[in-house]
C-alpha cells in the first residue's frame, strides 16, 4: 500500500493495496481532526482517495466504519491495561495506580481512538466484536477491583462490580476532561495523574482499605 498527501486538502490519496486499512486510517485521521461526529462516510472515502462507492465493499455505513476503528482502539487499550495491571504485582494498590496512569496515558496519546471508543455514540450491541473487546478491556479493571475487595473483611466487602464502575467512572471523567491529547482538554492546576491518585486513594480509604505501599512513581 502506498500513500500520497495532497498539500491543498491535507488528505491522503490511496493508490493500491488494502482498501479496508486505508479507510480505517482515513477515519482515524478525520476523528482526530473533526471528532467522531464531524465527517461523513463519503468524506472518509475522499480522504482515503477512493470513490464514494468504494467503502461499501467493506463497511455497511459510517457507523460500521467507526465501530471498526473503536474495535482496534479497544484492542490496544486492553493490551495497555493488561500490561499495566500485571496481575496485581507487586501489590494491588501499586498496580491499580499503575493501571490508572496507563488509562490516562492512552487517552492522551491516542485521542482519536479514545473518541471512537467512548464518544462516537455507537451502541456496543451494534457490533459483536466491539462488545466482546470492550468487555475484555473492562475485565482488567474488574479483576483489579476483585483483588482489592478481597483485602476487606467479608462483612464490609463491597461488590467488586460496583467498585470497578466507581473507579472507571472517576478515571474516565478525569481522562476526558483533563487528560486527553486534543483540544478538548481543560486546564488543571495539577497533573491528571495526581488528581486520579488522590481521588482513588480517598475512595479506597472510604471503603476501609488497609494502608498499602505508596504508589510507584
Amino acid at each position: 500500500m502506498s500513500w500520497s498527501k495532497d498539500s491543498r486538502s491535507g488528505h491522503r490519496g490511496y493508490h493500491h493495496g488494502n482498501l479496508k486499512e486505508a479507510l480505517l486510517r482515513a477515519a482515524l485521521e478525520l476523528i482526530a481532526k473533526k471528532g467522531p461526529a464531524g465527517f461523513t462516510f463519503a468524506e472518509a472515502a475522499r480522504w482515503a482517495g477512493v470513490s464514494p462507492a468504494a467503502p461499501y465493499r467493506h463497511f455497511r455505513d459510517r457507523d460500521e466504519l467507526l465501530a471498526s476503528v473503536a474495535v482496534r482502539g479497544f484492542q490496544q487499550f486492553e493490551a495497555v491495561l493488561t500490561k499495566a495491571w500485571n496481575d496485581g504485582q507487586p501489590d494491588p494498590i501499586v498496580a491499580l495506580d499503575r493501571l490508572g496512569k496507563a488509562y490516562l496515558n492512552f487517552a492522551r496519546m491516542e485521542p482519536a481512538y479514545y473518541s471512537a471508543m467512548f464518544e462516537a455514540g455507537i451502541p456496543m450491541d451494534a457490533d459483536p466484536e466491539l462488545r466482546v473487546i470492550g468487555e475484555r478491556a473492562f475485565a482488567v479493571l474488574r479483576a483489579a477491583a476483585e483483588r482489592l475487595a478481597a483485602s476487606l473483611p467479608v462483612a464490609k466487602r463491597p461488590p467488586a462490580m460496583m467498585m470497578a464502575l466507581h473507579i472507571w467512572a472517576t478515571t474516565h471523567g478525569i481522562a476526558s476532561l483533563f487528560g486527553r491529547g486534543d483540544e478538548g482538554r481543560r486546564t488543571l492546576p495539577m497533573s491528571p495523574e495526581e488528581l486520579l491518585e488522590a481521588a482513588v486513594l480517598i475512595y479506597l480509604r472510604g471503603l476501609g482499605m488497609p494502608e498499602g505501599p505508596p504508589p510507584a512513581r
